[in-house]
């Protein structure tokens, strides 16, 4: 069975053939009890804490290492998580980034002065801040970037002098083993950072402690929000869930310069990201031409085992999402999309790219979370319209608009719902420095190196007396 739990070790397997390629222990409650205590009295006693040219040298020393380990690293994330060689080698290019970007950013980290004589009842006193670690953190993270979402949320959690648990996903979990790894070999402390793969109720506990100062969440919304309404009094949190990407074209979009970019949101991993295109609003009389030059381009991208350098599609995380997909594309179908290319698995772990025009409005593909490569395009009888649909659901993340009107791509920018909206461009796009958070049920909190470093950082002041 994919990743099944044997007494206490995970099997993790190529989720393309189902072969194992490795195992990890799981670890129990007592053990976590254990860690969580040290991670507060690490916190407590401020003269265990690491000085910050201490964590920057360990970070430069680990950008090191993963440089030198490049290909493995890419090779892991492609065995392990199902993405395909050449977009695994993006991944820990920009993993590399993240870490160094950790740095850079605690220069950024600086208090500010706070003006006391602005009444009389202040004169004669000065005031200042500083920031400092806020503590304990626990991560827990997802499968889809099995390397640069745990740079995203250790990185900066060593960074800034918390010590930190992370639970990978129960999929991938080797990569943030190597991860770790490399930073107890550029000089980190192990008990400043745990590696914690756990059965779901002991990682709900951990959650939950109220040792825990800061939960990073990546993940399903209904577990984020469960989990956010059980954190002990006191704990502050950052949630990144998922979206139903929409994307509005106007009618004067140059189709042909577009269409590469939503092949690439739309089928990039397979549409296992959380802001992968899934709905596509074009005026109706271009609708069809559109979801055609889609379906054309993703025909031809080759589906098959990740780790094969020519993979352009791999394999979904697992047979039971092929399953789910296959079921709710049907579903579509039954209910009147019409199948422009794939609709339909590609034996047991994956499925074909598919393209689907004008599923109905409240189909699952629709209304949720497709996570599959699936691209939905919806004929609009106008902007307002296009844009009311955009916004139509309880999820909201980032957001496209193809227009060559400045005056559209402003309305749009305007009027979608959406933490970003990028102009000319997929809604999966990405650096690792910018605001990245979702609105409503699709998140809480700002993610981003920067943000999650402010966020697990706190202000004091001081006020003295001249």
């Amino acid at each position: 069975m994919n990743n099944s739990m044997n007494n206490a070790t995970l099997e993790v397997v190529n989720p393309f053939d189902l072969k194992p390629i490795g195992e990890v222990k799981l670890v129990d409650w007592p053990t976590i009890d254990a860690w969580l205590n040290t991670a507060s009295q690490l916190h407590k006693t401020r003269a265990n804490w690491l000085p910050m040219h201490q964590r920057i040298a360990i970070l430069k020393k680990t950008a090191q290492l993963m440089q030198g380990r490049f290909d493995e690293l890419a090779f892991q994330i492609a065995n392990e998580g199902g993405k395909p060689l050449m977009d695994a080698k993006v991944e820990v290019t920009r993993a590399i980034d993240g870490v160094e970007l950790c740095i850079k950013e605690l220069g950024h980290l600086t208090g500010t002065e706070i003006p006391m004589d602005l009444t009389a009842a202040g004169a004669g006193r000065m005031a200042f801040t500083t920031r400092e670690p806020i503590g304990p953190v626990v991560a827990v993270s997802a499968f889809n970037h099995p390397l640069n979402l745990i740079v995203h949320q250790v990185g900066p959690a060593i960074a800034t002098g918390c010590p930190v648990l992370v639970k990978p996903a129960s999929a991938t979990p080797l990569s943030c083993q190597a991860f770790v790894n490399m930073l107890y070999e550029a000089g980190l402390p192990q008990e400043w950072c745990r590696v914690a793969p756990c059965k779901s109720d002991v990682a709900e506990q951990m959650v939950t402690d109220p040792r825990v100062a800061f939960f990073s969440f990546i993940g399903s919304g209904a577990v984020g929000w469960r989990l956010k309404s059980k954190l002990a009094p006191g704990t502050r949190c950052a949630l990144e869930h998922g979206g139903v990407a929409p994307v509005i074209v106007d009618d004067c979009a140059d189709l042909e310069a577009m269409i590469p970019a939503l092949v690439k949101g739309g089928f990039y991993h397979s549409g296992q990201v959380c802001v992968s295109v899934q709905r596509v609003y074009v005026p109706e009389d271009m609708a069809t031409a559109l979801a055609q030059a889609i379906a054309d381009k993703a025909s031809k991208l080759k589906v098959g085992n990740a780790i094969l350098a020519d993979t352009e599609c791999g394999p979904l995380v697992n047979p039971n999402e092929v399953k789910r997909v296959e079921q709710w594309v049907n579903e579509a179908v039954a209910g009147g999309a019409q199948v422009l290319c794939g609709g339909q698995k590609l034996g047991e772990t994956s499925y074909a790219p598919t393209v689907l025009l004008n599923p109905p409005l409240d189909a699952k593909v629709s209304t949720q979370e497709v996570f599959g490569p699936v691209v939905c395009v919806y004929g609009t009888e106008s902007l307002s319209d296009a844009i009311a649909q955009a916004n139509s659901l309880p999820v909201a993340f980032q957001a496209a608009v193809f227009t060559q009107k400045l005056k559209v791509a402003l309305r749009c920018v305007r009027e979608i719902d959406a933490t970003a909206v990028m102009v000319n461009d997929h809604t999966a796009f990405r650096v690792d420095w910018m605001p990245f958070a979702g609105r409503r049920q699709s998140g809480y909190g700002v993610g981003g190196i920067g943000h999650t470093m402010h966020d697990m950082t706190q202000e004091k002041m001081a006020v003295i007396k001249l």
